[in-house]
């Protein structure tokens, strides 16, 4: 007889995609490198790019460029170009999902639970990662930092709000690693959880999450409690 699994409280449960679901640090850190040696600038060690990942690649850039010395938009605007089209060539090679996360998902899915990606990744960009690793189809939805329009990708609730709707409504819950999921999930009034092994802009335990999870082991039993 096959295992059962108790439905969990939650309808729907959401993901931030980049150092929540995936560790892809190397391959921004190499197509942030990569438009940094093209505008002259010096390259930055894995390390030293980590903190700047989570509010999309043109925030990235825009981060970086500022340790050294800045650019105006006219200098900008081809460098930008150029981390686009590299990091779209190359946003598969090293990612790969965390320790756990598939048996998660399947776990999820097999209580029932819709599942859903809100990144601050382009969403076309998203897609195209989650296609290339095998994760795409596990997901009702996938909205990206661009889905929703200006000023309206995390840490504004807007396309949390949208997650909700898109899997059918009923109450949700949301895992990510930074202070935008945090917020984004509290400003739509839904339960977050935090992990403490993607990039964290700040000490897990310090984000504001509902409960914070060092595998991904821990998530299901920890939503069953929710």
């Amino acid at each position: 007889m096959a295992p059962v699994h108790p439905p969990l409280p939650f309808a729907t449960v959401g993901f931030d995609l980049d150092g929540t679901l995936v560790d892809s640090a190397q391959d921004l850190c190499n197509a942030l490198n990569h438009a940094l040696v093209y505008a002259g600038r010096d390259p930055l060690p894995l390390d030293g790019v980590r903190p700047l990942i989570g509010r999309g690649v043109r925030r990235m850039l825009e981060r970086a460029l500022v340790i050294d010395g800045g650019m105006d938009e006219a200098g900008f605007k081809p460098v930008y170009k150029e981390l686009l089209a590299f990091y779209e060539a190359n946003l598969a090679v090293h990612t790969r999902p965390y320790p756990g996360c598939l048996a998660m998902l399947d776990d999820l899915a097999a209580r029932g639970c819709k599942l859903a990606v809100v990144t601050n990744k382009f969403e076309s960009f998203a897609r195209s990662l989650l296609e290339q690793i095998g994760l795409l189809d596990r997901f009702v939805t996938v909205i990206g930092g661009d889905t929703m329009g200006p000023g309206r990708s995390k840490p504004a609730p807007d396309p949390i709000v949208e997650m909700v709707a898109r899997c059918g409504g009923g109450r949700a819950a949301f895992v990510g690693d930074t202070t935008v999921d945090v917020e984004a999930a509290r400003a739509a009034l839904i339960p977050c959880v935090a992990v403490n092994f993607g990039l964290n802009d700040r000490p897990a335990d310090q984000l504001g999450a509902d409960a914070v999870i060092g595998h991904f082991d821990e998530l299901v039993p920890l939503l069953a409690r929710l």
